[in-house]
């Protein structure tokens, strides 16, 4: 099987389910944070990290025969799914503010960052590719350039209201 058929249920999840849930989330979801100094080449990175992780599935196959990558790497797609698929839910319903701080924001301040890292660790997994297990490290790493961004803006627009939800939430986990 190709890789690049793994990109179809993550793709429909990450866009098709937002987009159903609400329009006004997938604006929100696609807007960038104002991006200083380094934030700027991370962004860079960023883009260019997905850009060159859905190419490189295009031109890999899935390896699916029985092996501890095979296990972990499907474990890892379906969790990331789920994980996509519930942050995506959450992401729509903010609260009147417009900050997001139910749901599964109660547990992380950035699951949909963390849903597309193990779903794209999964997709490592399944492939065996050590060139997308580099590219998802410098996605991972430039992602977390872009979440400082975005956390300094939600921080100016949201002030106290999100001052106190980052002290009682982890960035990640």
């Amino acid at each position: 099987m190709n890789g690049f058929l793994l990109l179809l249920p993550f793709l429909g999840i990450r866009f098709g389910l937002l987009a159903a849930r609400s329009k006004d989330a997938v604006w929100r979801a696609a807007r960038f944070a104002p991006r200083q100094g380094g934030e700027k080449i991370a962004y860079g990175f960023y883009q260019l990290s997905n850009l060159a992780f859905f190419l490189v599935l295009l031109f890999t196959k899935v390896r699916p025969e029985g092996s501890w990558q095979a296990g972990a790497g499907a474990a890892c797609y379906c969790l990331g799914l789920f994980l996509c698929a519930l942050s995506v839910l959450h992401f729509a319903s903010p609260d009147s503010t417009g900050l997001n701080t139910g749901g599964i924001y109660r547990i992380s301040r950035n699951p949909m960052y963390i849903a597309y890292f193990v779903c794209f660790l999964g997709m490592v997994l399944l492939t065996r590719s050590p060139i997308l297990l580099g590219i998802l490290l410098v996605f991972q790493i430039s992602s977390h350039w872009i979440i400082l961004s975005e956390e300094r803006w939600c921080a100016e627009k949201f002030g106290p209201a999100w001052q106190e939800y980052a002290k009682r939430v982890r960035r990640y986990l």
